[in-house]
């Protein structure tokens, strides 16, 4: 039986009957002590603030940003511009990653961020981009752990042609 009391005096209350105005009523028995290594309930919040709702946002864009795809912004971007900063994203993230020194790291490096500049620009050049595809080849040497990357560089350098028009459908 379950019976319910005024808080503070210990007078009971009938079970259905109605407590004066203004006196707070506790149920009896107390609820009992949770078992250890069980977890309270989770508490409901209200929903996030705005800072919050632009921190996570924000972070999803990030991570967006870090596999190689943009948001949707409804203007037009070339595939291949696209592609080459996808792939250029990809080596130079695997660079980073790669423990190995080797003399011409740094050149690398340069290059990597002088062909994401090219892709940011939105109509890189197609002999810069030859050129500098050549300078990374040549300074990465035949670090077969970046091969992968270094050909998804190169097969997006070579959608630029030689004239740097778009390919035609055929």
């Amino acid at each position: 039986m379950t019976l319910a009391y005024r808080m503070g005096s210990g007078d009971p209350v009938p079970a259905g009957g109605v407590a004066e105005s203004g006196a707070r009523v506790a149920a009896w028995p107390p609820p009992r002590p949770r078992p250890f290594g069980v977890r309270p309930p989770r508490r409901v919040r209200p929903g996030p603030s705005a800072y919050r709702r632009t921190q996570r946002r924000a972070r999803g864009r990030a991570v967006l940003r870090s596999v190689g795809q943009r948001a949707v912004t409804g203007s037009f971007e070339d595939p291949r511009v696209t592609e080459l900063r996808a792939a250029v994203s990809r080596l130079r993230r695997q660079l980073a990653a790669y423990p190995g020194e080797f003399p011409d790291r740094a050149i690398a490096e340069d290059e990597l961020a002088a062909l994401a500049a090219m892709a940011a620009t939105g109509e890189p050049e197609p002999r810069r981009l030859r050129r500098s595809l050549l300078l990374v080849a040549s300074s990465i040497g035949s670090v077969s752990a970046l091969a992968g990357a270094l050909a998804g560089v190169r097969g997006a350098v070579e959608m630029f042609g030689e004239s740097g028009e778009p390919p035609h459908p055929g």
